[in-house]
């Protein structure tokens, strides 16, 4: 059984070589070939791959299906050396994950959440103006809430206003251009950064801290913003699901869509710029944006009653 653990082990190479990370993918695969060396077998059979998916019997569905893919994707590799090797149909454990649906904050919500944040109860005084700043820049910016806790310093060009993403979701490194006033606010906080961190010996290489000198943590910031959510009136003490940090990143997305629908711009020659500053691997990702704005919605209605003429 060594040589199906030789072929997991170029597979995962082959596809960290692309760009993969597979941390999940690793310990699938790893626990599979664990579970062929029990049973004995030495061909990877459909039945073999759902029996294996389907443990354990108290897991979800979706755990099954997820468990199930990754085997069918390495079993399409595995066929190009060893063709007895049997693809586990798309149609076994179906599953199709259901996006969350965006709340579109409207300008005047973004301004009192900074407001809050300003006003957030903390013994560190370095802590209001982070979350205020992070609030700020992933509304103007769009970024992934991991990618501005994560950017360092240098990645912060104020002089060129541009911050560099390095390898965030999906290994892809990107620039993000920076409106003037937004590099002034970046500047005010990185001088009120310094000031409040002065008297400490060392500090994380991070851009936006905490006020102990050290990066955030996403956990951290996410309680934070629920605190505040919660002071505007977004959320209830009683709420368990509310408004989210990273619909300022579908807010960012549907306003861009919006600007050039009304515009008149061709959406469809616009949507890959969209998709490469969000820093998405599939373009279908950024089309989803269409259906998460009533106008938007609209402008794709029209789009296809002039493309095959009729009402949509």
């Amino acid at each position: 059984m060594s040589a199906l653990r030789d072929r997991v082990r170029d597979y995962l190479a082959l596809r960290r070589g692309l760009g993969f990370r597979l941390v999940e993918a690793d310990r699938y695969l790893r626990n599979f070939c664990a579970f062929m060396e029990q049973e004995g077998a030495t061909v990877l059979t459909s039945s073999l791959a759902l029996r294996w998916a389907m443990t354990p019997a108290s897991a979800r569905p979706t755990t099954w299906a997820g468990r199930l893919t990754v085997i069918r994707q390495f079993a399409r590799y595995l066929k190009g050396f060893e063709p007895a090797t049997e693809i586990p149909d798309t149609r076994l454990l179906p599953f199709r994950p259901k996006r969350c649906q965006p709340y579109l904050y409207s300008q005047e919500e973004i301004e009192r959440l900074m407001a809050a944040a300003r006003s957030l109860p903390s013994r560190q005084a370095l802590k209001p103006h982070t979350v205020f700043t992070l609030i700020g820049l992933l509304a103007v910016t769009g970024m992934r809430v991991s990618e501005a806790l994560s950017a360092y310093r240098e990645d912060v060009d104020l002089e060129s206003g541009v911050i560099t993403i390095r390898g965030s979701k999906f290994s892809k490194s990107r620039l993000v251009p920076l409106h003037p006033s937004t590099v002034q606010a970046l500047r005010e906080y990185a001088a009120r950064r310094d000031a409040c961190l002065a008297n400490r010996r060392s500090c994380g290489p991070y851009f936006l801290l905490t006020g102990r000198g050290i990066k955030f943590a996403v956990s951290e910031v996410h309680l934070a913003f629920y605190a505040i959510s919660r002071t505007v009136g977004l959320r209830t003490p009683q709420m368990r699901r509310g408004p989210r940090l990273h619909d300022l990143r579908h807010r960012f997305a549907t306003e861009t869509l919006l600007r050039w629908s009304r515009a008149g711009a061709e959406i469809e020659r616009e949507m890959p710029t969209l998709s490469t500053y969000l820093g998405h691997s599939n373009i279908a990702d950024t089309y989803w944006y269409l259906s998460a704005h009533p106008e938007l919605l609209r402008h794709a209605a029209l789009r296809l009653e002039r493309r095959w003429g009729g009402s949509v």
